[in-house]
């Protein structure tokens, strides 16, 4: 038995069942035994890679595409340049290098993390120099924000919910780590969000992104900005997608506690609140539209190798590209956003 095991084991014992967003908030985010707090889960030698560590075309474009939109805002001469959950920090590189070719948007950046792993943190600093961290987005300082949240929304812990005749039943994890249906309870929320649905089937409710994506969607409206979510999901997805990750196969969501990933798919549509306004895109189309063949010839001409692979990998329907969306989140006013085109 691992620690963080046992110390959920005794948790469940002396509380009863668990919910299922305590149990991922555990798993994840406990200060000791923590998933993100211990693990190296980037990459090759970790557990999962993300599209910025396979190719620096996809931070290059997503650089562009907030220089872009910065410019579209009028370029204020004081925003906020803000990534939701960073990793080792390879995006924002990416991102600050292209934007280079914008000397008045870096200028102007105050460049902010969001990130509560101090490990990570650490990791970050070393990749990006000096950069300013948050755990909240109440903490960033005024003015209009430029973010981009990639694959951040996915390890927020979820709740899962059960539709039956009378009502809806929550599973929790209980005692030697395995499901509980509660007791049948009313949920007007959920029979609002999910009308329709057809008995017998699980829905995913994700309480912290809801959170956040109501701080960061109030904040556009209010001062202004644009923000871009890419993560795997759906816009109106339900379903048992709760799973863990271990060493890039997929293994038992109770089997490791704190030493895999813990993920479930997004349901975008419960990121667009406070009437900002969107588009919603494949990631393939998203950076098709953005130009990604043509900087693959460019880098290409420089002399780059393996570019055919990595652009097949982010935007094949086969790999990257069906699986994961892009979510624009803008106020009012703007008049193009890149990459949504053609009324995407």
């Amino acid at each position: 038995m691992t620690a963080l095991k046992a110390i959920i084991e005794a948790e469940i014992a002396a509380q009863g069942p668990m919910l299922l967003s305590r149990y991922m908030e555990l798993c994840l985010s406990h200060p000791e035994h923590g998933y993100y707090m211990q693990q190296q889960p980037f990459g090759v030698e970790g557990d999962f890679t993300t599209a910025p560590e396979i190719s620096q075309m996809f931070g290059e474009l997503i650089g562009l595409w907030l220089v872009h939109m910065w410019q579209e805002s009028g370029a204020p001469d004081r925003f906020v340049l803000l990534e939701l959950g960073p990793g080792r920090g390879t995006l924002m590189a990416d991102i600050l290098r292209v934007a280079k070719l914008a000397p008045a948007f870096l200028e102007a950046a105050q460049v902010y993390l969001l990130e509560t792993s101090t490990r990570l943190q650490a990791v970050q600093r070393a990749a990006l120099g000096d950069v300013r961290h948050i755990e909240r987005l109440e903490d960033l300082p005024e003015g209009p924000v430029f973010a981009v949240a990639n694959e951040f929304f996915d390890a927020l812990p979820i709740r899962q919910f059960v539709k039956n005749d009378f009502g809806w039943q929550e599973r929790l994890v209980v005692a030697g780590l395995t499901w509980r249906l509660s007791n049948t309870v009313q949920r007007p929320d959920l029979d609002k969000s999910f009308a329709g649905l057809e008995t017998g089937r699980i829905v995913e409710v994700a309480e912290a992104g809801h959170a956040v994506a109501n701080a960061l969607t109030t904040r556009l409206a209010t001062q202004g900005g644009a923000a871009l979510v890419i993560d795997y999901g759906d816009y109106d997805g339900t379903g048992d997608t709760f799973q863990a990750v271990q060493k890039h196969k997929k293994v038992g969501v109770f089997s490791a506690p704190g030493a895999a990933d813990l993920t479930a798919h997004v349901r975008f549509k419960d990121l667009v609140q406070n009437g900002v306004a969107h588009g919603f895109s494949t990631q393939g189309d998203f950076l098709t539209r953005l130009g990604i063949e043509a900087r693959k010839q460019t880098l290409e001409a420089a002399g780059a190798k393996g570019l055919s692979a990595e652009l097949a990998r982010l935007t094949g329907s086969e790999e990257m590209g069906d699986l994961f969306k892009v979510l624009a989140l803008v106020p009012e006013g703007y008049v193009e956003i890149a990459g949504f085109e053609n009324g995407a």
